[in-house]
């Protein structure tokens, strides 16, 4: 589904990915960790897209088709979603409205015409039911006042309703508590199936006690110097990070 070969990015001429490479199968979950400053939120926002990122070699291919030349926003009709570190607040706009309209959106940019008001009311109590979300929670404007559980559990609404080939989750465990996790990523293991694939961005091997990975990559200076299953992770825990630093200088 995902290929990225020999993927170098960085920001306004400072280097941050050197070389990624990396391949993602539907029905695959992969987590990607890695210190501080080893490249793994540009990772994500470089295949979302953000145009404040360059790619200034390797290429980023989605189902056969490069996106070098492709918006955020086609790629997200395309089927990527990305959530965020830290999603923003939008006053006066509800979460049941801002999902209509990213969902009317992506159905236009197909040539398909607007959901069916009663159709998409369906879908809304659908998902909302399987994430366990109140309907006075779809009511209140885009994030505004929410707690950091609500914001990560709203990013889970929106991708259950988005229905993405290819989620992307930059540290949706940070700041969350334990309970707060147990939802989020109950809510992601719902949502898996066989046709979508998930990548996990995360510091630390709790959420993937939950998520559980069929493959953990480790970043370090804008590569991937690692890779194994999900064994990998309770290894990082253990030991940390510096003996991975030193197997890659060597």
């Amino acid at each position: 589904m995902l290929k990225i070969n020999n993927l170098h990015a960085g920001v306004e001429g400072n280097e941050i990915l050197n070389g990624i490479n990396l391949e993602v199968n539907a029905g695959e979950v992969h987590a990607i960790m890695g210190p501080n400053g080893s490249g793994k939120s540009t990772l994500a926002a470089v295949i979302a897209g953000k145009e404040e990122f360059e790619v200034t070699e390797g290429t980023v291919v989605l189902d056969g088709e490069d996106l070098e030349d492709s918006a955020p926003e086609e790629r997200a009709h395309k089927g990527i979603f990305l959530s965020f570190q830290y999603p923003v607040e939008i006053p006066g706009v509800t979460v049941t409205n801002f999902m209509k309209t990213a969902i009317n959106e992506s159905r236009k940019a197909k040539g398909l015409e607007d959901m069916p008001a009663n159709q998409m009311l369906k879908l809304i109590r659908e998902k909302s039911e399987l994430l366990g979300i109140n309907r006075k929670f779809l009511s209140r404007s885009l994030n505004e006042g929410f707690s950091g559980g609500e914001k990560k559990r709203n990013e889970i609404f929106q991708m259950a309703m988005l229905e993405p080939k290819l989620a992307i989750l930059d540290e949706t465990d940070s700041g969350l508590d334990i309970d707060a996790l147990r939802i989020v990523a109950n809510g992601v293991n719902k949502l898996r199936s066989k046709d979508n694939a998930v990548i996990v961005i995360t510091h630390y091997q709790r959420l993937l006690e939950y998520i559980v990975p069929d493959y953990v990559h480790v970043l370090h200076e804008g590569k991937i110097v690692k890779s194994g299953s999900k064994e990998l992770a309770f290894e990082l825990e253990e030991k940390g990070y510096d003996w991975i630093k030193n197997e890659a200088v060597v």
